[in-house]
């Protein structure tokens, strides 16, 4: 008969890093657009999948010698490739035994225009946007129902959210990406952990972002579960193009004169980190950073690096000793760079 710990044991020999389960009512309260249990009514638990980001898949941007390995490794081959595997597999296992596995992958900005939000990730891909979706019956939301990875992850009991809104493990900090299975086999869930067991609220990710698209002071704060969470308040939007590199400082790509003809911007400021644009100058200023630096496997080039919200917050995760992955030689080995303010 399958167990929690069986399944744990026979996710992460098929390649998972982290395994976690929780309990379907731990998303009461969750709106219905974001609700997984309007996916799977019957299932009694989620099974969360985490999948690291090795660390050497940053080492050329922290290095500003090599920008392609992070976004097409880090990215594309984990949700593209990687992870569906696993997700295939585990759901067989569950098949074998008796029980349903639906499969629920990184999905990215997919969403219906009924249902968009100020959120870039969920409105920037126009090309794979449904323009239309209606519920096929009554008491059911409008499809897709696309449930937040973050919420979920800490659902399972993986971690907590930072005050970057990045997802920390004990075992990697910000490191992995996640995918999830929903399933009605009769599973024990994981204790969720308590908010402010890893981060410390350093501000690092603050002080590194290159956009400023973080809050020190304020911040968004939900309840899950029982449990208070809160995070700092994350300009989306800035965030969306700031990863793409529009402050020239941490981008050798651009040109000084690549954003004069953005119409409605004031294109000195941008390139030093210190515009906030619009969604529509944001998707424009996405085009023209994609001539600089195409699309890697099919995924925006993230030429920041996460510079604060991964890197700087994972270098104060080792160096405070909170990670349970240990490395001999530290992350950081030389004063991060940063190229002359425009």
């Amino acid at each position: 008969m399958i167990t929690s710990e069986s399944v744990k044991e026979a996710a992460k020999a098929m390649g998972a890093d982290i395994v976690g389960i929780g309990s379907m009512d731990r998303f009461e309260g969750a709106p219905a657009n974001a609700d997984p249990r309007h996916i799977f009514p019957e299932a009694q638990a989620i099974i969360g999948l985490g999948f690291r980001i090795a660390r050497g898949y940053l080492r050329g941007i922290e290095e500003g010698t090599q920008f392609y390995q992070y976004p097409s490794m880090g990215y594309s081959n984990i949700n593209e490739v990687y992870a569906p595997t696993v997700l295939h597999e585990l759901a067989c296992m569950l098949e074998d035994d008796g029980w349903e596995g639906a499969a629920f992958r990184n999905a990215g900005g997919r969403r219906t225009t009924s249902d968009i939000t100020d959120d870039p990730e969920e409105s920037w891909r126009v090309g794979r946007t449904i323009r239309f979706s209606e519920p096929v019956a009554e008491g059911r939301p409008a499809p897709d129902v696309m449930f937040q990875f973050r919420i979920a992850a800490f659902i399972c009991g993986m971690g907590e959210i930072g005050w970057s809104k990045v997802f920390l493990t004990p075992e990697f900090g910000p490191r992995q990406r996640f995918a999830f299975m929903l399933t009605d086999a009769p599973l024990e869930p994981d204790p969720i952990m308590e908010p402010g067991t890893l981060c410390d609220r350093c501000m690092s990710c603050v002080r590194e972002c290159p956009v400023n698209g973080i809050s020190a002071e304020e911040s968004v704060k939900i309840s899950v579960a029982g449990h208070d969470v809160e995070w700092g308040k994350l300009n989306e939007w800035d965030c969306f193009h700031g990863y793409m590199g529009t402050n020239k400082e941490i981008n050798p790509f651009l040109e000084l004169n690549a954003f004069d003809e953005l119409e409605g911007v004031d294109a000195a400021a941008l390139l030093r980190g210190e515009a906030n644009l619009t969604p529509e100058q944001t998707l424009a200023a996405q085009g023209i950073l994609r001539k600089y630096y195409p699309a890697s496997a099919g995924y925006n080039s993230a030429l920041c690096g996460g510079r604060g919200c991964l890197r700087a917050c994972m270098v104060h995760l080792e160096k405070t000793d909170r990670l349970t992955r240990k490395f001999r030689t530290p992350f950081r080995k030389r004063p991060p760079w940063r190229l002359p303010r425009p």
